[in-house]
């Protein structure tokens, strides 16, 4: 059972937007989902709520500091929300049980410095405990053609070997409006998002593999 798990030091980097998006692609796929939300805010459970009852279903799974809950029978794909400041021994936890790390980094140099730190604690973690979770990295909100585009894939080349580069997605308002409303890009019409799932191939397919 692949458990893919969203994470990043920062607030606001950006977790709750993709965990909550490849729950909806992986329950569009055909597997049983569950998505757990260990943040305080709960925004993905939250979603979850919104979520309409005619769309492929996604069931809550419950985390607290301690434990994952046990796993309801018939789940295939586990997705895990965390919270900003992820660290010590729950962050040692969710790594042990993480097939897939998806780590999100928006352009700024506080994001940078923070994910620089962050992914070099996952590498330790991996040779500490011999259990070595596919590393992947997201841009989110980059704008094309920007500076800070630019400083984005210079940093990336900088963190060295070990990880997954998936691509960046771009700012823009359907993330947010789709939440509102408990939907992700796959709940809807594709003409409606079009450039949203073309940047999104890349992930998706890294999810299947």
């Amino acid at each position: 059972m692949p458990v893919i798990l969203v994470a990043n030091p920062k607030g606001g980097a950006g977790k709750s937007t993709l965990a909550t998006n490849i729950a909806g692609f992986l329950a569009w796929q055909g597997h049983a989902v569950a998505l757990g939300d260990a943040d305080v805010q709960q925004s993905s459970r939250q979603w979850l709520a919104q979520r309409p009852t005619q769309l492929p279903p996604i069931l809550p799974l419950d985390i607290d500091d301690r434990q994952v809950a046990r796993v309801p029978k018939g789940v295939s794909h586990v997705v895990l929300d965390t919270p900003a400041g992820l660290h010590g021994k729950r962050l040692e936890r969710l790594h042990g049980l993480a097939d897939r790390i998806l780590v999100p980094l928006q352009p700024s140099l506080f994001d940078m410095q923070a994910c620089h730190a962050f992914v070099l604690r996952l590498k330790e973690l991996a040779a500490e405990q011999r259990h070595r979770p596919r590393l992947g990295l997201l841009g989110m909100r980059v704008r094309q053609g920007t500076l800070s585009q630019q400083q984005l894939q210079q940093f990336r080349l900088s963190l060295g070997e070990g990880l997954d580069w998936l691509g960046e997605l771009r700012d823009t308002q359907h993330y947010v409006q789709l939440a509102a409303r408990g939907l992700s890009l796959w709940d809807i019409s594709p003409g409606q998002v079009e450039k949203d799932l073309q940047q999104w191939q890349a992930l998706c397919g890294w999810l299947k593999s």
